[in-house]
């Protein structure tokens, strides 16, 4: 399956012999092997983000927690998952991106056990942080590992489903989930068994070192090009478990990378020069979107309690708008495939502006709040996942899992502070103090995200802008890039 043609050279010979190759092996059953891995880990990585408001109710009887107590448990988990991501993607770009997604899943798994014999609040925040640590890694990491893996016009597709199945699908079942631990585990401890059950991801550690090799950006970055040919080839034969498979020289090795420098890490790179003016109008439209979803989400069931509903209803009233969640997130994932990214970001925010000031100042039955609730999240996750396609693309791989990490981490900060402002705006102007909010950050949103380049159809690894020149990837320094 070949992809677009590229609007700009990379910065290394090798890296245009490497994204040759990875175009022309296309997809193969080796790709839908690592995806689903993958996958079943951020699905997990959902359920647990999702833990602490189904256990909620159990905490509060047994423990006699307050409602500031359990919202705090769910701030400790998103403020250590800011900083983990940040941590997981320094961590990533210095020493690979498998061992860091198998040490996330190791802490998201140890503070899962934790949670789960927690004997009271103190250990359990204690838990959560780890889990905090281990969740904020393992979506960072697992986004910049496809986007390595994949060829230039999948990639966009292959991390979109990333966010199919957290944002989307996660978020639908997690429920569901609490509701099947439940009943196979009742009684006072049902909340321990949820916990526990939550451990079962650790067993994807041994799939993951064994099935999943090294992305081959990474590998090149690092001057093993031999390792490179290794993993292109399994990715090739669409057998990752195979022990002999015939190796292919992809990439021309001409004994000269043997002995090039490792990639030094600076984490200033981001904000300095050319990626700064990637980074600063990529990370305020990730605030403006995240900020936006989260503080509708926390304040929608109180919002519906206000209108007259019961607490059922209300939040049955939210699953039903969640329910867009899901299907925004496949769209992304299928637009990521066929349309630029900046066409999509800017479409998807002016639709979630219209669909906002549609709640806030239209909206006068609950049919109509339903419909544009559906739409608001639908091209809410249609946006956060076209954004965590983008993000690795605008950064070349010796910085792309901890300029990626900074994105997302960006986010989350936004998701935990941000609902304090919406709170303030609700209880002074109700309906119209929120969703007049949430559409003002989608304005900001489309004027932001119009600074960023266009990565659809390019290497990852091209320069950031034309006449500015970077460190090639991998490349012998006593030669120079030629014109791509």
């Amino acid at each position: 399956m070949a992809g677009p043609a590229l609007s700009s050279g990379p910065d290394s010979p090798r890296v245009a012999e490497l994204d040759r190759a990875l175009d022309k092996i296309g997809v193969t059953r080796s790709h839908h092997t690592i995806i689903f891995l993958i996958l079943i880990g951020c699905l997990f990585d959902s359920f647990e983000q999702n833990a602490v408001g189904i256990v909620g109710p159990m905490l509060r009887e047994q423990w006699g927690l307050s409602a500031s107590d359990i919202g705090l448990l769910n701030t400790v988990t998103f403020a250590c998952a800011a900083i983990g991501r940040i941590i997981s993607g320094f961590v990533a770009d210095r020493y690979g991106r498998r061992v860091m997604l198998s040490i996330d899943l190791l802490l998201f798994t140890l503070g899962a056990g934790v949670c789960a014999m927690a004997p009271n609040f103190t250990v359990m925040a204690l838990g959560r942080a780890i889990v905090g640590f281990g969740l904020g890694g393992e979506i960072a990491i697992a986004v910049t590992m496809l986007s390595e893996f994949c060829s230039t016009k999948f990639r966009g597709t292959a991390v979109g489903l990333v966010n199919v199945g957290a944002g989307g699908l996660g978020n639908f079942l997690a429920p569901g989930f609490g509701l099947l631990v439940f009943w196979m585990f009742p009684g006072d401890n049902a909340w321990r068994w949820l916990f526990a059950c939550l451990m079962v991801p650790a067993l994807l550690g041994a799939f993951y070192r064994r099935y999943i090799p090294e992305t081959p950006r990474f590998l090149l970055s690092q001057g093993k090009v031999k390792e490179v040919n290794s993993a292109l080839s399994r990715l090739a034969s669409g057998r990752l478990s195979a022990k002999n498979v015939p190796q292919q020289q992809y990439i021309t090795d001409d004994g000269t990378t043997a002995q090039a420098a490792k990639v030094k890490v600076r984490v200033t790179e981001i904000f300095r020069g050319a990626l700064a003016r990637r980074t600063i109008p990529l990370c305020i439209t990730i605030w403006m979107t995240y900020g936006a979803q989260i503080s509708v989400l926390t304040l929608m069931p109180t919002i519906l309690v206000a209108l007259g509903y019961s607490m059922s209803k209300s939040l049955l009233f939210t699953m039903v708008m969640q329910g867009g969640s899901l299907l925004g997130a496949i769209a992304a994932s299928l637009l990521g495939f066929h349309f630029p990214r900046k066409r999509v970001l800017t479409a998807g925010a002016v639709c979630a502006c219209l669909a906002a000031l549609t709640i806030g100042f239209v909206a006068k039955s609950i049919v109509v709040i339903l419909i544009a609730g559906a739409t608001f999240q639908f091209f809410v996750l249609l946006l956060n996942t076209t954004i965590w396609i983008f993000a690795p693309e605008l950064y070349p791989t010796r910085v792309r899992a901890f300029g990626t990490a900074f994105i997302l981490a960006t986010g989350t900060a936004a998701g935990a502070l941000m609902p304090l402002v919406a709170g303030r705006l609700f209880d002074a102007f109700g309906l119209v103090g929120v969703f007049g909010l949430a559409a003002g950050m989608y304005a900001v949103f489309v004027i932001s995200v119009q600074s960023v380049p266009e990565t659809y159809g390019q290497s990852p690894d091209a320069l950031p802008l034309p006449g500015e020149s970077l460190a090639a990837d991998a490349a012998p320094p006593a030669k120079a890039a030629q014109p791509g």
